[in-house]
């Protein structure tokens, strides 16, 4: 087990406690002055700060609304699909906030009442950071 944890640091496809959006003042400050970006299934709310010594470059938050999804098996299954989805693909976007200077706080809320299957929960994440990393 550790030589496969140690494998997946270097490989840089990990999704540590520090890339987690976890502080209530910053979740507030994000829904309050954040921009947001529709992509079925996933509603996108990014905002982005002048970057600084401590965090990530990205802290995400996921959600899957209680209102749609009653059972938490359900919303478990498609929160643990967007995290899956994201960590895969996240260095891109990484990469391009390194360049800028900047970093983001997101906040990916799944906005759907039909359990959509993995491939088109990884499109959408794809298709969220492509556009995110053409922001100006």
């Amino acid at each position: 087990m550790g030589a496969f944890s140690s494998d997946m640091k270097k490989s840089g496809k990990s999704f540590l406690k520090k890339e987690r959006l976890c502080n209530i003042g910053s979740i507030a400050e994000l829904f309050s002055s954040g921009r947001t970006i529709y992509l079925p299934p996933l509603k996108v709310v990014y905002r982005l700060v002048p970057a600084e010594a401590g965090p990530a470059t990205v802290r995400v938050l996921i959600s899957v609304p209680k209102r749609n999804f009653k059972k938490a098996v359900i919303r478990n299954l498609i929160r643990r699909r967007i995290r899956e989805a994201y960590r895969l693909n996240k260095s891109t976007l990484a990469e391009y906030l390194l360049t800028k200077g900047k970093r983001m706080d997101l906040a990916i809320i799944y906005n759907d009442a039909v359990i959509h299957p993995y491939i088109t929960t990884e499109r959408s994440v794809k298709e969220m950071i492509e556009k995110l990393t053409h922001l100006k």
